[in-house]
């Protein structure tokens, strides 16, 4: 597995392009995106979008199991 980067703007609360409402959330977003590359996640915009609108409580976690089962965080 090799290691790829992802752009957090944290001036601009962005990651990867995908907006945020405050850093906090950003800063969640990040580490949980952070944690799961450790089992091979591949971020992508889609992906980032899921996992913020999880931590904003917009999807839960039921929803978040079947968004995975679906691989709706493919790019």
């Amino acid at each position: 597995m090799k290691y790829a980067p992802f752009s957090i703007n944290r001036k601009a609360l962005t990651i990867m392009d995908v907006p945020f409402p405050d850093l906090e959330t950003l800063e969640n977003t990040a580490e949980a995106i952070g944690s799961n590359m450790f089992e091979g996640f591949e971020p992508s915009k889609k992906g980032i979008e899921i996992i913020r609108d999880y931590c904003l409580g917009k999807m839960s976690f039921a929803q978040l199991v079947v968004a995975a089962k679906e691989k709706r965080y493919s790019k």
